[in-house]
């Protein structure tokens, strides 16, 4: 496994790019910034148009999206919609040239990548899994993280550029595959967090304990987490909870984490009982909310005000 920090100057080679949300979007603007041909597309036209104004090139269709690109980007929202775009019979499968290259960014299910990954291998098709650590913010400021699967070394090298224009922080995870591997362990890990934090929160905020001075304590000690000292604290305690990321799409990537380690015959009990709270989260008011929005639903859930940080 290796750390990548360089940056390099942008290709020549025509690049699309499908999928353009939260966090999609600004990593394709940054790569148009940047000095690469892009096309464009969503299903949601209304996004492609700041990516038109920077030179971004709009697609009609997928078919027509992908027409003559090197590198096919996509950055979809569940296991479904990556399969959709690239294997029905109106997807990327279906009009990609031989050796052409698809870089799937989305966060999904590992056997759906398994799946994806075998029928491009039947179409002489390249595939990469490289999904994305971080933030939305991190991706606005082209800082994000990819976790890397690549069967080949001369595919990377061609993607290699593009990660470059969209983060600073490049891990090679070993083959397809292993890069989501990677994520759906890494989430599992920081959505478990994001409740005990906002938990502990709640319960400081119930028995009295200044925010500031448990700030102080918490950073002093092995509790100190990204999620109380970097997310919650630009995030829900600056009374802030637009996304970001959803809680919906906390419980999405949850449920893929207790999928995969279904799958492989293990117990994951203090994960079920997190995504049984992003279940209930999300029934209500709070699921379009950024995730650390999970410490204003505890808040509510025991009766206090949520703690915030004082101006």
């Amino acid at each position: 496994m290796t750390n990548y920090t360089n940056k390099e100057n942008i290709m020549g080679e025509k690049v699309a790019f499908i999928g353009l949300g939260a966090m999609g979007g600004p990593m394709a603007l940054n790569i148009i910034k940047k000095g690469t041909s892009v096309s464009v597309f969503d299903i949601e036209t209304e996004k492609m148009e700041p990516h038109i104004k920077v030179g971004g090139i709009p697609g009609k269709s997928i078919q027509d999206t992908i027409e003559d690109a090197e590198i096919i980007v996509t950055m979809l929202p569940s296991t479904e919609n990556v399969k959709s775009v690239i294997t029905d019979k109106d997807g990327v499968l279906s009009f990609a040239k031989p050796n052409t290259i698809i870089l799937d960014m989305s966060t999904i299910a590992p056997t759906g990548t398994d799946e994806v990954y075998a029928l491009c291998k039947q179409k002489n098709i390249k595939f990469i899994d490289a999904p994305v650590g971080r933030l939305v913010s991190h991706a606005i400021s082209g800082d994000s993280l990819f976790m890397v699967g690549c069967d080949e070394e001369d595919a990377f090298k061609k993607v290699e550029p593009l990660l470059n224009a969209m983060g600073t922080t490049i891990i090679r995870c070993g083959q397809v595959g292993s890069g989501i591997r990677a994520k759906v362990v890494n989430n599992f890990q920081i959505l478990s967090i994001a409740q005990i934090t906002a938990e502990a929160l709640t319960l400081a905020q119930k028995i009295g304990l200044d925010l500031e001075t448990f700030k102080e304590v918490n950073a002093g000690t092995t509790a100190n987490n990204g999620q109380f000292h970097i997310n919650f604290l630009s995030k829900v305690l600056q009374n802030d909870i637009e996304p970001g990321f959803t809680i919906d799409l906390a419980h999405k990537d949850m449920g893929l984490a207790i999928e995969t380690a279904n799958s492989f015959r293990v117990g994951l009990p203090v994960g079920s009982s997190v995504q049984a709270v992003y279940g209930q989260a999300r029934s209500g008011k709070f699921a379009k909310k950024d995730f650390s929005a999970l410490l204003d639903y505890a808040c509510e859930l025991a009766e206090v005000s949520p703690p915030r940080i004082k101006k």
